[in-house]
């Protein structure tokens, strides 16, 4: 197997090789697989032989990648060193180092690692190409969300100083205390902005609990337009796809005649 053939499977499967959609989804096994034991505060022995074999396949499936790196960057020989420094080398390499106190006690510094095996989670984003493509979405549309995003951080920042200077430290009736600091004012302002609300932190004044039901009302307007915003150019992007697809379906069947 050369090279470039190899390149083919470990990379995305674009629906033509069926090798690569094996391998794809094989990787998704082991990935899932692999944050098993982070979700017990147990030790077993059944999860140290989980994390040797998916560490094992998480190493031999970032040289391969390495050893490939000339065809996904385009650089030549460039490729090989740039390779270790590119996003989803260092996620894979993230992903890789905490499990290698299993190899002894030199290691065991990396024990404080631990949750870093989250983020094979993130290698899994790596073999959906529905992710890509919402990731060109939030690219295209980067300018309107963060025009949509420093809109919503600057009216939880003035309604957080206008609770925090008008509401009482101390409520009068329970004689709990309410907005001990401003990161409480925060804290509350961006929970009710979001219209979670959790209710630990309320005002007790008329103006605060005014401003509390605006900003909650407001709250349904700011997360509605970034998720319209977004649906809509994800929608257009996938008649995009779907268009170009049935071009080159054309092409292929007019170059068979």
């Amino acid at each position: 197997m050369t090279r470039k053939e190899l390149y083919e499977i470990i990379e995305i499967d674009e629906g033509t090789n069926f090798l690569s959609h094996l391998y794809d989804v094989c990787m998704f096994i082991i990935i899932i697989l692999s944050v098993v034991p982070l979700m017990f505060w147990e030790h077993h022995r059944y999860f140290f032989y989980i994390e040797v074999f998916t560490t094992t396949v998480f190493i031999i499936d970032y040289i391969l990648r390495w050893i490939t790196a000339d065809f996904r960057l385009g650089q030549g020989k460039h490729s090989f060193v740039n390779y270790p420094y590119s996003f989803w080398a260092i996620i894979d390499l993230l992903s890789i180092l905490p499990s290698f106190h299993i190899l002894g006690s030199n290691f065991k510094i990396l024990r404080t690692l631990r949750m870093l095996k989250t983020l094979r989670l993130l290698k899994a984003l790596r073999y959906s190409e529905q992710v890509f493509i919402f990731m060109d979405v939030l690219k295209k549309e980067r300018k309107v969300l963060a025009s949509v995003l420093m809109f919503a951080i600057t009216y939880i920042f003035i309604t957080a100083l206008v609770m925090f200077n008008f509401e009482p430290h101390v409520n009068p009736i329970t004689g709990e205390t309410t907005f001990r600091s401003f990161l409480d004012a925060l804290y509350w302002s961006t929970v009710t902005l979001t219209t979670v609300g959790y209710g630990d932190l309320c005002p007790v004044t008329d103006l605060g609990r005014i401003i509390s039901m605006l900003s909650a009302l407001f709250g349904i307007a700011v997360i509605a337009l970034p998720s319209g915003i977004i649906t809509a150019s994800y929608l257009d992007e996938l008649h995009k796809i779907e268009r170009q697809k049935e071009r080159e379906k054309k092409l292929k069947e007019q170059n068979n005649q």
